[in-house]
């Protein structure tokens, strides 16, 4: 019982949210598997071990609809990284984002957590851009959390990397 809880305690803790269709599935399944898979609405929760460089993350792929919302501060105790996938195709939901965003970083659970947010569907025309996310989130306001904001594509798996680089930068400065 000790070992394994030496073994999970390697595990740097990281929870992936956002509105549904956001493309958080997605993203969990190219980081874990280099590849994009079918998925269907979440309904719970989805984990994977994802390593890089040696360093092992446990990423939670914790479902969106409105309906679950309310139970993602279930998930919140240990986490080091929050990951916020953002459709940057849904002007007329990022309002819901940032209530969601502000209601997580004020609980006491992540106090510590970085923040990195993914703006995705970056391909498709006509798309939000990261200046304007960024904007609508009011990123600069948010002054006690450690926060990247990342433009990618969930179906190509560019800008995926550079997120997870900004993580391990976290690590490493700690």
């Amino acid at each position: 019982l000790v070992s394994l809880f030496q073994k999970y305690r390697l595990f740097h803790k990281v929870i992936i949210v956002g509105l549904d269709n956001a493309g958080k599935t997605t993203i969990l399944y190219q980081f874990s598997m280099n590849e994009v898979v079918h998925t269907s609405p979440t309904i719970g929760s989805n984990v994977e071990e994802i390593v890089v460089n040696n360093t092992h993350f446990l990423m939670w792929d914790i479902g969106g609809q409105e309906s679950l919302r309310s139970s993602w501060n279930t998930y919140y105790t240990n986490t080091e990284f929050v990951i916020v996938v953002v459709d940057s195709t849904d002007r007329e939901r990022i309002s819901v984002t940032k209530e969601e965003l502000y209601r997580m970083l004020a609980h006491e659970d992540l106090r510590k957590a970085g923040l990195l947010i993914f703006a995705n569907k970056q391909d498709v025309k006509g798309c939000m851009t990261v200046a304007e996310i960024s904007q609508s989130l009011q990123l600069t306001s948010v002054k006690d959390h450690q926060w990247h904001i990342q433009a990618c594509c969930a179906l190509t798996g560019e800008g995926l990397c550079q997120g997870l680089e900004w993580m391990m930068s976290r690590l490493r400065v700690r």
